[in-house]
């Protein structure tokens, strides 16, 4: 094995503590940043964002792209972020099999993680890794299951196969559009989840919440041709439990912040925020009814207070389930 995780934030880093435990691979872990990669390769962690968690063995640092000749690349870096990163080292990734590990919408694009690189490097050959995981769960070598999702099936066997260990199991699906849509949907359910608890509605409320934000994620998904199936797997409900219902999922802490008027870490990089957005723009293109997703996007842009959004959902015609 010979793989390259691009972006050392904690995701990234947990994947290369867990690729790097197999002896017999090579992984290498790039940061843009010099003092960084610096810090990592002489302290064998990275006290940034993973803490406490030594880099295996199997693990080198670097800052230099040009130097990483693996053939496997895992972007491993933020949603709106990765178009550009694209665009501007797009011969360097020329040739490679790439690999997403990002869940969101492309604001601009509206396309989630494999559509960006498909649109943006049409002739790259691209998968996603996604589904329910925290990165310290990964890093400390707790059992995981996540999604691998690739139109081509025979590359996702032979990505399936390089990139599982002993803790690490990925499940591989063709899948890409539900895939896609399921880990960046969830983030959005995920920071209602903690606006409700933030401002103490109540366990059933979210409950509540969760079903239905599931709802709105199944109408989505299916309008732009995703599986049922994949939706019900990992990277759709598996992944949409585990954000709503722990304080580990950055989504579900921004939600809480928003909800119980504490403050949050500006520097977080929260998925869901954006692709609220951009997911309340695209159900508007359709001409769909995401009323949880509406106004989590609306709270996000100042426009609804809490109490102003749970008084709306409340308000609605009461429906068939």
């Amino acid at each position: 094995m010979s793989v390259a995780i691009l972006g050392a934030g904690a995701f990234g880093t947990a994947l290369a503590c867990a690729l790097g435990q197999d002896a017999s691979g090579r992984v290498t872990l790039w940061t843009r940043d010099m003092d960084h990669a610096r810090d990592m390769a002489r302290l064998r962690e990275n006290t940034r964002r993973l803490p406490g968690i030594p880099l295996p063995d199997g693990v080198q640092v670097t800052h230099d792209l040009a130097s990483i000749d693996a053939q496997t690349l895992l972007l491993a870096m933020p949603m709106q972020a990765m178009r550009g990163f694209l665009q501007d080292h797009d011969t360097f990734l020329k040739d490679r099999v790439l690999v997403a590990c990002s869940k969101g919408i492309d604001l601009d694009l509206l396309l989630g993680p494999v559509g960006v690189i498909a649109q943006t490097l049409p002739d790259a050959r691209a998968a996603l890794l996604t589904g329910p995981s925290f990165a310290h769960d990964i890093a400390r070598g707790l059992p995981t299951a996540l999604t691998l999702a690739c139109g081509d099936a025979g590359l996702g066997k032979a990505l399936q196969l390089e990139l599982s260990t002993h803790a690490l199991r990925l499940y591989r699906n063709t899948d890409v559009t539900g895939a896609e849509l399921g880990g960046a949907l969830k983030n959005v359910i995920a920071i209602a989840a903690g606006m409700v608890i933030g401002a103490e509605m109540g366990e059933s409320a979210r409950a509540a919440l969760m079903a239905r934000g599931y709802a709105e994620m199944q109408r989505l998904a299916l309008s732009l041709g995703a599986q049922p199936d994949t939706l019900a797997g990992l990277s759709g409900l598996g992944d949409l439990i585990l954000t709503c219902g722990s304080d580990k999922s950055r989504n579900f802490r921004y939600g809480f912040a928003l909800g119980s008027g504490a403050e949050f870490d500006t520097t977080t990089t929260v998925e869901g925020a954006a692709t609220a957005r951009a997911v309340a723009r695209l159900a508007q293109s359709r001409g769909m009814d995401m009323p949880i997703t509406r106004m989590v996007a609306a709270m996000i842009e100042g426009y609804l207070t809490v109490t102003e959004a749970r008084d709306a959902l409340l308000a609605r015609p009461l429906i068939e389930e």
